[in-house]
């Protein structure tokens, strides 16, 4: 796997922290710094998601994937999961993740209860790399909802 991030700001530009990654799929996300009223030339300009939300973003993407496909090869109706991230960092650099919680809400016809908190756990016990890699500075928690279709 590869991935080029090149910076997209310079002097005099609107976005002086913009970055733009290539992944090696060849796709492409843009990312930008929060603006900094005291040092503009060390922020951004909003224009685009914080390096680290992309982390986290990544993380949820991750581990949804995971339990709708282990729902999926459980032969369970699954029709719909989101993930809804929440995280706290730490006060000094580095600023690692230092607690995740993660609320899934999976919709589908029948699934048991047991079936969605099995996929949750074997996503994160085993499958899912970026959540197993942050669970070395991160607390992570989860919880879910089950609606029916």
């Amino acid at each position: 796997m590869e991935c080029t991030v090149t910076w997209t700001g310079a002097a005099g530009t609107r976005s002086h922290m913009g970055f733009v990654a290539e992944t090696g799929s060849g796709h492409i996300l843009a990312m930008d710094g929060a603006p900094d009223a005291a040092k503009p030339e060390n922020g951004g300009a909003n224009l685009a998601p914080r390096p680290m939300e992309t982390v986290l973003a990544g993380t949820g993407g991750c581990t949804a994937y995971d339990v709708v496909l282990i729902l999926k090869r459980g032969r369970h109706d699954v029709r719909g999961c989101s993930v809804k991230l929440t995280s706290e960092r730490a006060p000094t650099d580095p600023k690692v993740f230092t607690r995740i919680h993660m609320h899934f809400t999976v919709t589908g016809r029948a699934i048991p209860p047991a079936a969605v908190e099995r996929a949750i756990a074997m996503s994160h016990e085993k499958y899912c790399s970026a959540s197993i890699m942050l669970g070395k500075t991160a607390e992570i928690s989860t919880s879910f909802d089950l609606l029916e279709a």
